[in-house]
C-alpha cells in the first residue's frame, strides 16, 4: 500500500503544487491534445477555464468579504457564544492536500473512473482533480477514527467515488436543460456536493404530493425580468440581498449603500463567468465527438469538471443570500451546534444542489435548503476535532487564529459523507456488534435513499427525451 501511495505523490503532486486553476489548465489542455484537437485551440480552452476558475473565486471572495463584516456586526449584537470557528473551505483544501493520502485517494478514483468507462459503467470522464480534497477528508476522517485503517478508508472513498461518477450522468440532462446547454456539449460535474441530492429529492418529492400550489407563486430571474422589466434582473436581485445583508447587521447608509452595489455587481459576475465554463470545454468537446465516432463508434462522453458552470443561475445566489441570515439564526438555536457560521455564510456547499434538484424553483430551494442547513451546522460541529487537529499535524493551522481554538467549515460540501466517515471510521476503530450494526445501516439507508434518487433522475430524463422527440 505505501508504494500505491508513494506513486501517487510521484505523480500527481507536481502538477497539484501548481494550485487549482494552473492544474486544470494542464489537465484540460493535455486531454484535448490527446483527443486530437488542434494544439491553439487545446490551449485556448485550458486558459479560458482556468481563467472562469480564478474569476469565480475571485467573486466569491469579494461577496463573502463583502457580507462578513456585517453578519460579523450581527452575531456580536444578539451575543452569540459559540466555540468553533468556521474558517471557510480554502484552509481545508490547504489542511487536506496536505497529506500525502489525498494523493493516494486521487490515484484510487481515477483508476476507478478509467475501468467504469471501459465497462460502460458511467459516461463521465472526472478531470476535476483538485476537488477530490472534498471527497479525502471522508476517507482521513475514517483513518482519523479508525486507528489509520486505510483499508476502510480506501473502501469508502471508492464506494463514494462510484456513486458520484454515476450521479454525473443522472444529471447531465438537467444541466443542459437549466442553462441551455446543446448535447453536443459533454460539460458536467462529479463535485460532491451534489451526493445531498437524494436527500433533497425527498423534500422535492414531498412539494409535488403535498404542496403544489407553492409552485404557482415561485419565480425566477428571467421570468420576473420579463414581467417588470430591470426590478428583476440579477444585479437588481443583489442589490436587494445586499441591503438585507446590512440592515440585518445594522451598517451605515454608506456600508449599506457599498453591499448592495457588491451584491449586484457579483451575480451580474457570477453569470458572465459562468458562461466562460461552457465556452472552455468546447474544443474538448468537439475533439471528444470526432475522437469517439471513429473509435468508440460514436460512443457519448462527458466531462466531470468543477460546479461553477452553473453560476449563471441568479437562484443559486439568491437562495444562498436568504439562506445566510436563516443559517446564522438556526446556529443560535440549534441544540449540539458549536459552529459560529462566518467562513462559510454563502452555502456554495448546498445551493448548486439545491437549483438541480427543483429545477429552479426559488420557494422550494429556500424552503429545502433552510431544514437542510441543520446537517451542515451538525457535520461542521462534528469534524471540528479531526480538522483542529489535522490542521496542527500538516502544519496548515490558519494564521490569525489561536492554536488552542477549534476549527471547521460550516456548510462544508458532503455534511452527509462526513457523518458517514465517522460512523465506519468507529467500526474500524472497534469492531463490535453495536458499531457493526450502525455500519451497516448507515451504508445500507445511504446506498438505498441513492437508489430511489436514480430511479426518479432515470424517470426525469425520460420526460426530457419525450419532449425532444415532440
Amino acid at each position: 500500500m505505501s508504494t500505491v501511495i508513494e506513486l501517487a505523490n510521484k505523480i500527481f503532486q507536481p502538477i497539484i503544487n501548481l494550485g487549482g486553476p494552473a492544474m486544470m489548465f494542464i489537465v484540460l489542455t493535455l486531454l484535448a491534445v490527446m483527443m486530437k484537437v488542434k494544439l491553439s485551440k487545446a490551449i485556448e480552452g485550458g486558459i479560458k477555464l482556468a481563467i472562469a476558475l480564478t474569476g469565480m473565486g475571485g467573486v466569491i471572495g469579494i461577496l463573502t468579504g463583502a457580507f462578513t463584516p456585517a453578519l460579523q456586526a450581527f452575531v456580536k449584537s444578539t451575543g452569540i457564544q459559540l466555540s468553533v470557528t468556521d474558517v471557510g473551505w480554502a484552509p481545508l483544501a490547504t489542511i487536506t492536500w496536505g497529506s500525502v493520502y489525498t494523493l493516494y485517494f486521487l490515484f484510487i478514483l481515477v483508476v476507478i473512473n478509467i475501468i467504469m468507462l471501459v465497462l460502460k459503467k458511467t459516461d463521465t470522464l472526472d478531470v476535476d482533480v483538485f476537488n477530490v480534497w472534498h471527497l479525502s477528508i471522508v476517507g482521513l476522517i475514517v483513518m482519523y477514527y479508525s486507528d489509520n485503517n486505510l483499508i476502510l478508508a480506501t473502501l469508502l472513498v471508492a464506494f463514494i467515488g462510484v456513486l458520484k461518477f454515476i450521479n454525473a450522468d443522472l444529471m447531465k440532462p438537467t444541466f443542459n436543460k437549466l442553462i441551455n446547454m446543446p448535447e453536443s456539449n459533454p460539460t458536467t460535474t462529479t463535485h460532491l456536493n451534489f451526493m445531498i441530492n437524494p436527500i433533497i429529492m425527498i423534500f422535492d418529492k414531498f412539494f409535488d404530493k403535498f404542496l403544489p400550489f407553492l409552485d404557482k407563486f415561485d419565480f425566477d430571474a428571467a421570468t420576473l425580468n420579463n414581467k417588470i422589466g430591470f426590478w428583476g434582473s440579477k444585479f437588481a436581485i443583489g442589490c436587494y440581498l445586499g441591503i438585507f445583508v446590512g440592515l440585518l447587521g445594522k451598517q451605515s447608509v454608506k456600508d449599506i449603500s457599498t453591499l448592495a452595489f457588491t451584491g449586484g455587481m457579483c451575480l451580474e459576475l457570477f453569470s458572465l463567468i459562468g458562461s466562460w465554463f461552457i465556452a472552455a470545454v468546447e474544443p474538448l468537446s468537439q475533439g471528444i465527438t470526432n475522437f469517439m465516432s471513429k473509435k468508440f463508434q460514436g460512443r457519448k462522453f462527458n466531462i466531470g469538471i468543477d460546479w461553477p458552470f452553473l453560476a449563471s443561475r441568479a437562484e443559486i445566489w439568491a437562495t444562498a443570500n436568504v439562506l445566510a441570515p436563516i443559517l446564522l439564526i438556526e446556529a443560535l438555536i440549534l441544540p449540539g451546534n458549536q459552529v459560529l457560521p462566518l467562513g462559510g455564510i454563502i452555502a456554495m456547499g448546498l445551493t448548486p444542489a439545491l437549483l438541480v434538484v427543483t429545477r429552479g424553483k426559488l420557494i422550494r430551494m429556500i424552503i429545502s435548503g433552510s431544514c437542510l442547513l441543520p446537517v451542515f451546522l451538525l457535520s461542521g460541529t462534528a469534524i471540528s476535532e479531526f480538522v483542529t487537529k489535522t490542521a496542527q499535524l500538516v502544519g496548515a493551522f490558519p494564521a490569525g487564529i489561536s492554536e488552542t481554538a477549534a476549527i471547521t467549515h460550516s456548510t462544508l460540501e458532503g455534511p452527509v459523507e462526513k457523518f458517514i466517515g465517522i460512523v465506519v471510521g468507529k467500526f474500524g476503530g472497534n469492531m463490535n456488534f453495536e458499531t457493526g450494526l450502525t455500519f451497516a445501516i448507515t451504508i445500507g439507508l445511504y446506498l438505498l435513499i441513492f437508489v430511489w434518487y436514480a430511479k426518479q433522475m432515470k424517470k426525469r430524463n425520460k420526460e426530457y427525451l419525450l419532449e425532444a422527440t415532440k
